[in-house]
């Protein structure tokens, strides 16, 4: 899988302060040799306001994203508390509405977060295509207020004592608002990291004196972090507020609260509409990358599979199908040059190591559904059970900043060089340990439960619940170890997708990368079996074991790929004509 690179990309120069041409953007800098590449140390740029600006929008859809979802299982999964009209179950109770039990809740969970990531397949191609990013995220706004309103008379009194009804109402409204999530999430990400434009290794002097280079891959690295800060900002608040209104108010009004704080974004995206760096829709170059990819494939088919993969991964595999290589007219379609090829190949190369991720979020999509019902069968001391989901917030705010301000800093000094490749096997081996925690909570909380096995539908003559004596809190592991592995692995994947596009399909990259937890939840419906009494030890020991073969396989295959990783960040830019607001133009593309 993308074992090499071609000899041209391999020995062809980084950097130098004469190959620059003149652009807006790095005019004026001083551009490091060679030599100054392998020695200096490497340091961040300055990350633009407008970044920030864009970050606190996706504050707010998280909040009100993850707000909503987090009530969601005991919607599902639990029944009406007797005499309840709201679903609060107080102090004493356990909220619930549908009475669906927890294979449902799991089923409807899953397929939520299935459609929520599949649908950015579609939102990246319009944005790419036809509208841009920032008129497509205003777009999947609107459509998610939709859903919004529909989930919130999904549980107001009428029609949440109507089982039948509020499950209607309440599938309808998941449909709508994971269209317009898909929307917004295959584009606010990008356009993040666009407000940054420089692309260009230089030198900078510190204020100690230090001469250093400024890395653009590490800038595009810290405004992810920051990024994915705001996310957990917003979740943390959004998920903890809604628990306590689900179990003392109602799902009315944790369905209510989310939505009012999503209207920040329509208000946010329209106060800073002139500020943003927006790169203006291209056309649809997918089929162009299609027809590259077939040319690039001819004569290289074989009834032998492994003689088609060595095919399709040997060095020359692109190089052939570069305008430059070509006699004779060229196809109608060819209308790029060799760097632009490149880029393509880079974008192949990213696709491949998103491959892997479905296995990691089948152990991160345990904390949606599954240990949140664990969290119901053990002693909550009037704590809501979904609320300790907010661990795994909670510990990113915390290890984020001390991530980037501390920990990296210190690997560099200490000339580890802890790539983006490394950091994501690192996720895989962090979210196995994960597991790993859960199956032994599991196994004592069936050891301590006055049912055993039946932990999660034990109940006394009164119908009233029987609980693990064990604390809810031994579950902190799990989350804490969950922050670690998204640390390593999802902020580091949001920058890879971002790196390694070809600048007129980053939000299609992006997407690719968001449709692999759409393949987990898909995965995930065949380990639905798994989740229920007496098997859940087994659910979470499976997933533990699957992510730790995962993590050693996926550095099998990119070991080679990431000691390229300094020549993939700093290729020359492409050139391709593109369709710009109807007009054929020879242009490069925005950085």
């Amino acid at each position: 899988m993308a074992d090499k690179v071609d000899d041209k990309l391999r020995n062809s120069e980084i950097a130098s302060s004469v190959e620059h041409e003149l652009d807006g953007i790095h005019d004026g800098l001083e551009f490091p040799t060679e030599e100054e590449i392998a020695t200096l140390r490497r340091v961040s740029d300055k990350l633009p306001w407008n970044a920030y600006l864009i970050a606190t929008i996706e504050l707010a859809e998280r909040f009100s994203f993850y707000g909503c979802s987090v009530v969601f299982t005991n919607f599902i999964q639990q029944p009406l508390p007797p005499g309840s009209r709201f679903g609060n179950g107080g102090a004493d109770g356990q909220s619930g509405a549908l009475g669906k039990g927890q294979n449902a809740s799991t089923g409807l969970t899953t397929f939520y977060q299935f459609w929520c990531y599949c649908t950015p397949l579609l939102g990246a191609y319009i944005a790419d295509a036809h509208w841009g990013r920032y008129n497509t995220i205003c777009v999947g706004v609107a459509i998610a207020f939709v859903g919004h309103v529909i989930l919130i008379v999904s549980a107001v009194p009428g029609v949440i004592e109507k089982s039948e009804s509020a499950m209607a109402c309440f599938t309808i409204a998941m449909v709508i608002m994971g269209l317009g999530t898909g929307f917004f999430k295959s584009n606010i990400s990008p356009l993040v990291a666009e407000q940054y434009r420089r692309t260009k290794l230089f030198v900078s002097t510190a204020k100690s004196g230090e001469r250093v280079i400024v890395d653009p891959v590490m800038t595009v690295s810290s405004v992810y972090m920051y990024f994915y800060l705001f996310i957990n900002v917003g979740a943390l608040v959004g998920q903890i507020c809604m628990a306590y209104a689900e179990k003392y108010v109602g799902f009315y009004l944790a369905y209510t609260l989310p939505t009012a704080v999503f209207l920040l974004c329509p208000i946010i995206l329209w106060a800073g509409r002139n500020r943003y760096i927006r790169s203006p829709p291209t056309g649809s170059v997918f089929g162009t990358v299609m027809h590259l990819w077939l040319y690039a494939m001819k004569g290289r088919w074989s009834l032998n599979p492994v003689r088609t993969y060595k095919n399709m991964t040997s060095p020359d595999f692109w190089e052939n199908a570069k305008p430059s290589k070509q006699t004779g007219s060229k196809p109608h379609w060819m209308i790029f040059d060799d760097q632009w090829v490149d880029e393509v190949r880079r974008g192949f190369k990213a696709c491949a190591v998103f491959l892997w991720f479905p296995i990691y979020w089948l152990c991160y999509n345990q904390l949606n559904n599954n240990l949140t019902s664990q969290a119901a069968t053990m002693t909550t001391h009037g704590i809501p059970n979904d609320v300790l989901s907010n661990l795994d917030p909670i510990a990113l705010i915390i290890f984020i900043p001390i991530s980037e301000m501390f920990i990296y800093p210190a690997l560099k000094r200490a000339g580890i060089n802890f790539s983006a490749l490394k950091k994501i096997t690192g996720g895989f081996f962090t979210a196995a340990a994960a597991m790993i925690w859960a199956a032994v909570v599991q196994h004592y909380i069936y050891k301590t439960n006055p049912c055993g096995k039946s932990a999660s539908t034990c109940k006394d003559a009164d119908r009233h619940a029987l609980v693990s004596p064990l604390n809810v809190w031994i579950q902190t592991g799990s989350y804490v170890l969950i922050a670690f592995s998204e640390i390593l692995a999802s902020i580091t994947g949001l920058e890879y997708a971002f790196t390694k596009a070809p600048k007129n399909m980053r939000s299609l990259v992006m997407s690719v990368f968001l449709f692999m937890s759409a393949l987990a939840s898909a995965l995930g419906e065949a380990f639905v079996a798994l989740a229920a009494d007496p098997l859940l030890e087994w659910n979470y020991g499976v997933f533990a074991v699957m992510s730790a073969i995962a993590g050693v396989l996926f550095w099998f295959s990119v070991r080679k790929l990431d000691s390229h990783e300094d020549e993939l960040n700093n290729m020359d830019e492409g050139h391709i004509t593109t369709m710009s607001e109807g007009h054929i133009t020879n242009e490069k593309p925005p950085i």
